[in-house]
């Protein structure tokens, strides 16, 4: 049995390795902030004090940051990851980063001897909770196949697009498609209100339409309540629809939606809703329409 790592146990990463811990997985863990670890310490992980010592005593290491700055830092740090990394090792990064910037650390990993795969997540603190998020991933197969059976525990479903880089890639992609759909709502909303329409029967109506979705249901309280305690930080939507723009402008795409929906995250987050739920830009939309 393989001794695991996990290094960041934020809102997503904490659930995740504590459902590792619970499927009787060793896991030893990380944390800036060392408070995050004590939860996980109860169950049976043991708290390492440097990403390098996790590194040293496990076989494959798990990667949950918030972004590249952050996953930069912990491979290059005096006692980073990169320090002891060697043959045999496995960085499995799950965070939603570039996919020029998974191509860097690949090679980083790679030229130390490592494995490095990209495999970030669709799906917000419930479905990481609950086992069920969707696994993207870009790397070596056959380093796929050995980490399988932790992204099975992870995850409802692995999706394998191919070399390196190529699950952030699809991590942009659906979380584009987020965005979109997270505006749309917002926008439909805002119409009805202003055409006088009862919005419990606007709920309703979309509800029972071919327009109604799993994220729909998952966020109708937070329109009925206008109260949006987060599942996915709209700082973080914000950040990710920014790479899109990075990414869709290094590959000379012209994507209208994907300009105006970046525009309208960066919006709410600079106007204060950064910490609440990516939803919440529906009151960003609402403010835009107040006179």
């Amino acid at each position: 049995m393989h001794t695991l790592g996990w290094i960041g146990l934020g809102h997503m990463g904490a659930p995740m390795a504590k459902n590792l811990l619970q499927a009787g997985y060793k896991v030893n863990v990380y944390n800036r902030s060392i408070e995050k670890t004590t939860s996980l310490v109860e169950i049976g992980a043991t708290k390492l004090d440097s990403p390098k010592e996790v590194v040293e005593q496990s076989d494959i290491i798990f990667v949950m940051l918030s972004d590249s700055k952050a996953v930069q830092a912990i491979l290059t740090q005096d006692n980073g990851v990169l320090n002891a990394i060697h043959s045999g090792k496995v960085v499995v990064d799950m965070s939603t980063i570039s996919p020029e910037d998974s191509l860097s650390f690949a090679k980083l990993v790679s030229e130390k001897g490592g494995v490095y795969l990209d495999a970030p997540v669709s799906g917000s603190v419930g479905a990481a909770v609950a086992g069920q998020l969707v696994i993207l991933v870009g790397g070596q197969k056959k380093t796929i196949e050995l980490c399988q059976p932790y992204f099975n525990i992870l995850g409802k479903e692995t999706i394998y697009f191919g070399s390196n880089s190529k699950g952030s890639s699809a991590k942009l992609a659906i979380n584009l498609l987020l965005g979109v759909i997270g505006q749309g709502i917002g926008e439909t909303l805002v119409l009805a209100e202003k055409s006088g329409l009862d919005i419990e029967k606007v709920l309703e109506m979309i509800s029972q339409s071919g327009m109604n979705t799993p994220l729909f249901q998952g966020k109708k309280e937070m329109y009925r309540k206008e109260e949006f305690p987060s599942a996915f930080m709209l700082e973080l939507m914000s950040k990710d629809l920014g790479l899109v723009k990075i990414e869709a402008d290094r590959l000379e795409t012209v994507l209208p939606l994907a300009e105006a929906t970046n525009a309208i995250y960066r919006s709410a987050k600079e106007n204060g809703k950064a910490k609440l739920d990516m939803a919440a830009v529906y009151l960003e939309l609402k403010d835009k329409n107040t006179k």
